[in-house]
Parts: C-alpha cells; sequence; structure tokens
C-alpha cells in the first residue's frame, strides 16, 4: 500500500509543490524585508547617507542575496510602488471583459484605491514624503519612471489581451491606458502636493483620481473637419 501511495502522481505533485510553495514565501518575505528596510532608512536620513550595506544591515541579509533582489538601492527603496503598480494589473486583468479599457482601469484603480487588506498610496505612512524625494533624486526619478513605463507596458497588454487586439499594431489598448495612468499620476502630483483629507482639507487621493477620470470623459471632442 505504501509503495502504491507513493507512486501516486497526485500525492507526488503535491509533495513537490510544497516545498517549493515555501520557497516563493520565504523569498518574497526577503524581497519586502529589504524592500521596507531600503525604504525607512532613505526616509530618515535620505538617499545619499545610505548605503546598500546600510539596507542589508539592516534585513540582517547579505549583500549577495541583496543583489539577487535588486539591481540598485533605488530599486529596493521604490519595490513598495512597483508593487502598487503590479496590484492595479492584477486588478485590471479581472475586470469583466466587456467593460471598455478606460473604464476597466479606472475600476481596478477603485479596487486598489479601496483595498483593507493591503492600503494603497493614501493610507499608508512614508508615501507622500517618498513621492517628495523621487521629485528631488535624480536617480530615484529615472527609476521611478522605469518602473512606471514597465508597468503601464504590461498595462497595454492586458487592455489588447481584453479586446483581442494586437498590443503593437492597434493603438486603442495603449491610448486607453495612457489616460488612465495620466488620471492616476495627475492626482498623485495634486495629492502629494496638498496635503490633508476630508472637509477640512485639500481632497484626498480617491477622490482626487475620481476627479481626474471625470475631467477627461468631459473633455469635448476636438474642432475642426473630420481627417
Amino acid at each position: 500500500m505504501s509503495i502504491e501511495k507513493a507512486a501516486d502522481p497526485e500525492r507526488s505533485g503535491a509533495t513537490e509543490q510544497a516545498p517549493a510553495g515555501r520557497r516563493a514565501r520565504k523569498a518574497l518575505r526577503t524581497r519586502e524585508s529589504l524592500a521596507a528596510a531600503a525604504l525607512r532608512l532613505v526616509l530618515e536620513r535620505g538617499l545619499a547617507a545610505v548605503s546598500v550595506e546600510d539596507v542589508t544591515d539592516l534585513a540582517d541579509v547579505s549583500r549577495r542575496t541583496f543583489s539577487r533582489y535588486f539591481p540598485s538601492r533605488e530599486d529596493a527603496v521604490l519595490d513598495c510602488l512597483r508593487a502598487d503598480f503590479a496590484r492595479i494589473n492584477a486588478a485590471l486583468a479581472a475586470r469583466p471583459a466587456d467593460e471598455s479599457p478606460l473604464t476597466a482601469y479606472r475600476a481596478a484603480l477603485r479596487v486598489w484605491l479601496t483595498d483593507e487588506h493591503d492600503p494603497a498610496w493614501h493610507r499608508r505612512p512614508g508615501v507622500r514624503e517618498l513621492f517628495g524625494l523621487i521629485a528631488e533624486e535624480p536617480t530615484l526619478t529615472a527609476a521611478y519612471r522605469r518602473i512606471c513605463v514597465d508597468e503601464e507596458e504590461t498595462s497595454v497588454r492586458i487592455a489588447a489581451g481584453r479586446l483581442g487586439l494586437d498590443a503593437g499594431r492597434d493603438l486603442r489598448p495603449a491610448v486607453a491606458v495612457g489616460l488612465g495612468v495620466a488620471a492616476l499620476q495627475a492626482a498623485s502630483r495634486a495629492w502629494v502636493r496638498h496635503p490633508g483629507t476630508g472637509p477640512a482639507g485639500a481632497p484626498g487621493l480617491p477622490e482626487l483620481v475620481e476627479e481626474a477620470f471625470a475631467l477627461l470623459a468631459a473633455e469635448p471632442p476636438p474642432d475642426g473637419p473630420d481627417v
């Protein structure tokens, strides 16, 4: 009986998958620990005063381990933002197929902004300060732009797949996603510049995102003859 169980492919597959799952969870915890350490140190000291060794010391891992996850300290500092864009894309991929790309992107942002389990930017301490550093530090600016480009390309591929289009040939997915990303970025910049939420202060990020999309919807078509 024991030999038959050992030869059972379903049991064998489960045994092989369990260690792989544990390794993946451990890798994710290590990555998150490094990213959290990098962000904490840079917010406390400023980018120029933080080295990779400072980050690895705080996370209690080796320099080699750091290099396995991140090419630079900037990438480690910004990994939380990369993860947010990945969550938005996951929500976009899960939207109903009959939604237009722009409507689906707006809905994906709402899912991200209202997530109680994993809070978005407006409910996480230090994010506004991080965006301030991104604006001030050229290497952080460059790294953030690279993340934005990479994740926007993923969004375009998702939008194209929903429509059954070739993202390399058809402009519709790229234009729709570009408008959605522009609305998010405009709302985020306003949120960073004007702290405060609710009636006594400036609008919060969710309200600013809704305002930005409402402005897109209200934009009149261009004047002039048809081309």
